[in-house]
């Protein structure tokens, strides 16, 4: 099992970044920098490593924040690498592109990688910095992460986002980020990964996404962008509408509902059965969109976010069908309350593959 350190874990980057790391099984250790920091600690935690990722940053704040707390936190990593008996294998630093336009933040940010790489070569091991572009993702934090993040939650909630300065953005998905630091992605498929896009562009994306699923639909899907922004989105909505509601149409005949209108891009739709008392689940999902639609029966769907002991509970009954999508990196699962069987339709917006499941075991 590979034993990973990180820095900055409890942030955006580190959340996503211990997401991948979870669906890899590596043992992760959180390293506190900053006024947590104690040497002896960090000296033990980096001892034996494979692999010391350095997330924790300041990117906003006084002239000092930045500049002061960047090369602190940098040099206390530095310290314990240095110290350690048995120096990590490999150091990797969350840079920035900014560093290569110099500027506050950027030059704090190439002050700190030189701080680690130095220590890095001194105890004789490999060291790369990963410069990432804007970034975003599920549960970013508005008004601080991004503009997505922020866009995200006032369209989330019924707000207009106004548009201060207009420009060109370089995005890349935080899980696309966290795949790159880990070395699940080779550093020279950045530009690939990342998608070029103006400010009212990424907007105007955002503001349709956020018009479909208001109806309920799923939105065009057909590029990793467009299914990333989505995923983005709907994360600011677990809360407000877990699930949604379904028309269902009924005459002598029986009754009639539609359960996913998809605007474009590949699906699948599957069914089950559950008897009594059986669950079904208990795993997540990186970057699959799933949607459940009890049909007859009634059951329990449950959610909990990564690394948080918060549960979402959604009762759902046949008789009143929703639909309930899974938001990623969210477990999940469905538990047949009734004493009749429980049947269950299923719809994601890829072919399932067998090499690549994106389905990774997690318990409620």
């Amino acid at each position: 099992m590979t034993r990973t350190v990180l820095t900055g874990g409890g942030g955006f980057l580190g959340w996503h970044t211990r997401a991948a790391l979870h669906e890899r099984g590596d043992h992760v250790t959180s390293l506190a920098v900053g006024d947590g920091f104690d040497l002896g600690q960090a000296v033990q935690a980096v001892s034996g490593a494979d692999l010391v990722i350095h997330l924790a940053g300041v990117n906003r704040g006084t002239e000092d924040e930045i500049v002061h707390g960047n090369a602190l936190f940098a040099n206390q990593l530095s310290a314990a690498i240095e110290a350690a008996d048995a120096p990590p294998t490999r150091v990797v630093f969350a840079g920035s592109t900014q560093s290569d336009t110099g500027g506050l933040y950027g030059d704090a940010k190439a002050r700190a990688s030189a701080s680690l790489s130095a220590a890095a070569g001194h105890v004789g091991g490999d060291f790369e910095e990963v410069r990432l572009p804007n970034l975003f993702g599920e549960h970013g934090r508005p008004f601080y992460n991004a503009v997505t993040a922020t866009f995200c939650h006032l369209l989330a909630n019924g707000q207009e986002p106004e548009i201060a300065v207009d420009r060109e953005l370089t995005l890349l998905h935080a899980q696309d980020a966290a795949d790159l630091l880990i070395g699940a992605a080779s550093p020279g498929a950045l530009d690939k990964l990342a998608a070029r896009e103006s400010v009212s562009g990424l907007l105007t994306r955002l503001r349709g996404i956020a018009e479909s699923y208001e109806r309920g639909e799923i939105p065009d899907v057909s590029t990793t962008f467009e299914r990333d922004l989505f995923n983005t989105y709907r994360s600011y909505l677990v809360d407000r509408r877990p699930a949604i509601p379904l028309t269902r149409r009924a005459d002598a005949r029986g009754s009639f509902f539609e359960i996913v209108r998809a605007q474009g891009g590949p699906g699948q739709t599957s069914f089950s059965t559950t008897e009594p008392g059986i669950t079904r689940g208990d795993h997540y999902h990186r970057r699959k969109i799933e949607r459940f639609i009890v049909i007859a029966g009634r059951g329990l769907i449950e959610l909990r976010r990564l690394f948080d002991d918060a549960i979402v509970r959604i009762p759902v009954d046949g008789d009143s069908p929703v639909a309930v999508d899974m938001p990623t990196m969210w477990s999940h699962r469905i538990t047949n309350t009734s004493s009749d069987i429980l049947y269950t339709c299923f719809w994601t917006n890829d072919i399932f593959d067998p090499s690549r499941p994106d389905t990774i075991p997690e318990a409620v």
